[in-house]
């Protein structure tokens, strides 16, 4: 299960929510967020019969140092022995139409995800069953409380982002690895007053099997406190032979549930953050616990879960181009299918980002450790090439443009 390291398989988190037209609160939840930076500011051209569309986009790219690889001969839990490099990242242009009774949002390009605990890998156009397409849907918007939208949309679950400019760190944690991302379906939202409701169906995991329902509920109390919660599980059984993610060296066609874990997409989630903001100090503490059941024609022998807990934190330091990020996980997986770093792994983790940016150029580093309570079940192993290290960490330095 190593090769189901992230290569663009995660959500678009708030981008996609403010893309879809969701309504009143869940714009305020994007807007509240003291965001590590600035991320990319529309640029409205004339899109003639069809109105004004904002155009956005971006590209980064970023220099790696890791503990924990293996020897040429024995990868290691890591999966490689390479313990420096360079790797671009991300590169996505992005046309909305966002006003009018008819909207829509194009997104194109290659994504790619950096997890703590896991290798980097290389960013990809074929992760999806869409290709480069990362996100394409029409939203019809009869007035501002409600919308329905339809096409390759971006899931509800979760605080973090697929694309990295959308979060305070460059890393992500064990809750963000074990979400669903992109996938085609059907989502409509109502808004009122302070609350807001979204409820998306499709096929979750992009597998091609519609079965997979999505809600994320929102309250507002004020500007600086948002509370959200979501959920997310199958209602069949989505096959072994049913497509699913694809990464930079396996494509979409030839990526299939039974490699990638049917626990994933045969699944149940709940979860919850809350944002509370004071002046230039955002604070989101999550939880979200997601289990499997047993289904012994899939695989699932036993019952399965895992849980995760974070705390987020951006500061912005007041007319300064500096800001840092910051966060702190634990996670357990148990029972014996893969869900993080290895069956029945347990661990705590940190990340801090300091970040400097000037108009839309930017530039941030992080550092990233990750310490392994329990690693030893069914043969699993730990970090370096002897197997033996609960320890991993990352060091990163990236540079990239907005606009």
């Amino acid at each position: 299960m190593q090769a189901k390291i992230t290569s663009g398989t995660r959500k678009s988190k708030t981008a996609t929510l403010l893309a879809l037209g969701l309504g009143a609160a869940v714009s305020l939840l994007a807007l509240q967020s003291a965001q590590a930076f600035n991320g990319p500011t529309a640029i409205n051209i004339d899109g003639g019969p069809l109105g004004t569309l904002a155009l956005t986009g971006g590209a980064d790219g970023y220099f790696y140092g890791l503990s924990g690889t293996g020897n040429s001969t024995n990868p290691g839990l890591l999966g490689t022995d390479k313990a420096t490099g360079a790797q671009f990242m991300n590169g996505f242009v992005q046309v909305q139409k966002t006003t009018g009774l008819l909207q829509f949002t194009i997104e194109v390009g290659a994504n790619n995800s950096l997890v703590l605990g896991y290798a980097p890998s290389k960013p990809s156009v074929q992760t999806f069953s869409t290709g480069p397409l990362y996100a394409g849907y029409l939203t019809l918007a009869p007035s501002s409380a409600f919308s329905i939208s339809i096409g390759q949309i971006g899931s509800l679950e979760g605080y973090e982002s697929g694309i990295d400019w959308n979060n305070s760190n460059m890393l992500t944690t064990d809750i963000f690895y074990v979400e669903n991302s992109q996938s085609r379906g059907i989502s409509a939202t109502y808004t009122d007053g302070p609350i807001s409701g979204t409820v998306t169906f499709g096929d979750g995991f992009d597998t091609g099997v519609f079965n997979f329902l999505q809600a994320l509920g929102t309250y507002t109390f004020n500007s600086n406190n948002v509370l959200s919660v979501f959920a997310a599980t199958n209602l069949g059984r989505t096959g072994l032979n049913a497509n699913i993610y694809g990464n930079a060296a396996t494509p979409y066609s030839q990526s299939f549930v039974a490699n990638y874990g049917p626990n994933y997409v045969n699944s149940t989630m709940f979860g919850a953050y809350y944002s509370y903001t004071m002046g230039n100090l955002n604070l989101v503490p999550e939880v979200q616990y997601v289990y499997a059941k047993v289904d012994h024609k899939l695989g699932l022998d036993k019952f399965s879960s895992n849980f995760g807990a974070a705390l987020f934190a951006d500061y912005s330091f007041a007319k300064t181009p500096y800001s840092i990020g910051a966060w702190g996980e634990y996670f357990s997986s148990n029972g014996p299918d893969y869900w993080f770093i290895n069956p029945g792994a347990q661990g705590i983790g940190v990340s801090v980002s300091p970040t400097w940016q000037s108009k839309n150029l930017f530039v941030r580093g992080d550092i990233g450790l990750m310490h392994l309570t329990k690693f030893s079940n069914n043969g699993s192993r730990g970090y370096g090439n002897d197997g033996g290290s609960r320890n991993q960490a990352d060091f990163l330095l990236e540079g990239g443009v907005l606009f």
